[in-house]
């Protein structure tokens, strides 16, 4: 088993294998902490899990109707039960698309497309890579991301 430790900012991470253990310090923001990591370590796709505990999250939901999503932050201590997602690329930038799915202190849950979330105790993550580069590009027609497997 090979094993390298690996530091950037606002996280530590672990590679074992082909397989990245990702740890996010407290007070963080996710998506910055984590694009900051694929950035790190040139992951161009692949798949990412997590769980964890946050004090804010803004999450969107997409609205087929009007092509926009609707953006809405809460401000509470909340149990990240899953963070599932991928890792492409758009316009040259690594792209992260990050669904999550949040308890609340009354056990009452939150989901939808993460924007972005604070860490408030621990932000635990796994990246499984692919040895491939994947491409998204907006499909004005439908309002959102697709893969072009063209690119």
């Amino acid at each position: 088993m090979n094993t390298e430790i690996f530091k950037g900012n606002n996280w530590t991470a672990k590679k074992v294998d082909q397989t990245y253990i990702v740890s996010i310090k407290d007070r963080s923001g996710i998506v910055e902490a984590l694009t900051d990591f694929v950035k790190n370590q040139n992951i161009q796709s692949g798949q990412v899990t997590g769980i964890g505990a946050v004090s804010e999250a803004t999450l969107r939901f997409f609205v087929p109707s009007t092509k926009n999503y609707v953006d809405k932050t809460f401000h509470e201590q909340m149990e990240v039960s899953n963070i599932s997602g991928n890792v492409s690329e758009m316009n040259g930038q690594p792209l992260l698309h990050l669904h999550i799915t949040l308890g609340r202190q009354d056990y009452t849950a939150l989901a939808g497309h993460l924007l972005d979330a604070k860490i408030r105790g621990a932000g635990e993550f796994i990246f499984y890579p692919l040895n491939t580069k994947m491409v998204k590009v907006k499909d004005e027609e439908v309002g959102i991301n697709f893969y072009d497997f063209e690119k």
